[in-house]
């Protein structure tokens, strides 16, 4: 069952998604900011993580720096979720290592198409 890492302060979002996503099949860990989520990148290995742009502590552009810039986290896929979709966000997303990035709120059927991506054999 491959594990995906959720980084997402609101609990509501956290919720909703976790749950949908276990539904689907997938094993769903859970950090409330950003140095929770690159902790927990490397205590759980996730293969994948889903990280909120806008964390209390680190927020996700750092977060993912600080992953992609770890020997142990560096390969592991990011997909950046922000409510914030301006011009120019998707590639501040891709310049801090984040390898997909999605909108919110989330439409499920294209976040999973996204997963299912740097998923395929699992």
């Amino acid at each position: 069952m491959p594990k995906i890492l959720l980084v997402e302060d609101n609990e509501m979002n956290r919720d909703m998604l976790s749950r949908r996503l276990a539904r689907k099949g997938y094993e769903v860990v859970c950090a409330v900011d950003g140095a929770e989520g690159v902790a927990m990148a490397a205590s759980e290995s996730p293969d994948l993580i889903l990280m909120d742009m806008s964390l209390p502590i680190m927020d996700g552009w750092d977060a993912t720096r600080v992953l992609k810039a770890d020997q142990t986290t560096r390969s592991i896929p990011v997909i950046a979720l922000t409510a914030h979709a301006m011009e120019g966000d998707e590639q501040e997303a891709k310049d801090a290592g984040c390898d997909d990035y999605d909108t919110k709120p989330i439409e499920l059927p294209r976040l999973l198409a996204k997963i299912a991506a740097f998923l395929p054999s699992m």
